[in-house]
């Protein structure tokens, strides 16, 4: 597998992520585990698209979500099932787009300069056993090409996560 960031600086919005969404295919068919694919995925990520300050997992516990495989700075260990963005898609069991972290009501601060944050349950026989969290410095940072573009990608991972 080729990864060639200087062409894929130059593409737009959507074929970036196409492009992410092909790393993530041939990812996915050649391994089998779960760490070491989560850890390759989050560093795509982080590469391919533009405006993060933070890609990663956030694995399904017995009672709360902890921190997975990620790119970025040093992030919230533990994350109750009640509280924060990464819970409300876990409780609701799909993706969730918050435009202005200031204004989510439960927010949980991680990192002070994220604004923007996406967040996308991954499944294994129907349940969710980890999350992609994505934060942006910039407000309003996700538009539908992310969304979508993610909402693939979970199903690619769908039953491809082993933990």
């Amino acid at each position: 597998m080729s990864f060639e960031i200087k062409r894929i600086a130059s593409l737009d919005d959507k074929d970036r992520m196409e492009e992410l969404i092909n790393f993530v295919k041939i990812q996915a068919s050649d391994e089998d585990n779960a760490i070491a694919l989560m850890s390759n995925i989050s560093s795509f990520i982080m590469a391919i698209i533009k405006d993060l300050n933070w890609a990663g997992f956030y694995l399904v516990g017995e009672d709360e979500l902890i921190l997975g495989p990620f790119q970025g700075l040093p992030a919230c260990t533990r994350l109750s099932f009640d509280k924060g963005v990464c819970a409300k898609a876990y409780r609701d069991r799909e993706i969730v787009k918050v435009d202005d972290v200031s204004k989510f009501s439960d927010h949980i601060v991680c990192d002070s300069n994220s604004a923007s944050e996406l967040v996308i349950p991954i499944y294994v026989e129907d349940e969710v056993v980890c999350l992609i969290d994505l934060d942006s410095p910039n407000l309003n940072r996700f538009t539908e090409v992310e969304v979508c573009g993610f909402e693939k990608i979970s199903e690619i991972l769908y039953n491809r996560i082993y933990l």
